[in-house]
């Protein structure tokens, strides 16, 4: 069962045969990423650690969307936590927390992202923290619901 309204075509599972759930698999690789952005934001890397902290999120609710028996599609925190609340209630800070992710998807990872120079240009140490702390919220949220 697919949760997200993304048009995607939903997975066939062959009859007799259930899909695996990688839920705890799910929540792994963004504790990884996680550990990630905290050692980029060490190396003032802080164009970085914004992006493996989005990036954490984005997989943190995925995985909690395996949990649930579907599938969470597109790389929009906000939108796969919008998805999320078909199924669960979804405390209104971590939207706001999933918003300010959002935001470092693509501007952190390419040179036209800005109008002149380069993302590491225009992240600070302050951004990172916040980005970081943001993500935490997320991943701490959706491990608890897998409880």
């Amino acid at each position: 069962m697919v949760f997200s309204t993304h048009p995607r075509p939903p997975r066939r599972v062959s009859e007799g045969k259930k899909m695996s759930n990688r839920a705890e698999a799910g929540l792994s690789q963004p504790k990884h990423d996680l550990q990630h952005a905290k050692h980029a934001a060490e190396m003032q890397d802080h164009d970085w650690a914004c992006f493996a902290a989005q990036q954490a999120a984005e997989k943190a609710v995925k995985g909690l969307f395996l949990h649930l028996g579907g599938e969470g599609w597109g790389h929009a925190v906000t939108r796969l936590l919008h998805d999320l609340k078909e199924r669960i209630e979804i405390p209104a800070d971590l939207v706001a927390s999933a918003r300010r992710l959002d935001r470092h998807y693509i501007p952190t990872r390419y040179p036209n992202g800005f109008d002149t120079g380069i993302p590491a240009e225009y992240y600070t140490a302050d951004e990172a923290a916040e980005a970081i702390a943001d993500a935490e919220r997320i991943y701490d949220f959706c491990h608890q619901s897998l409880r």
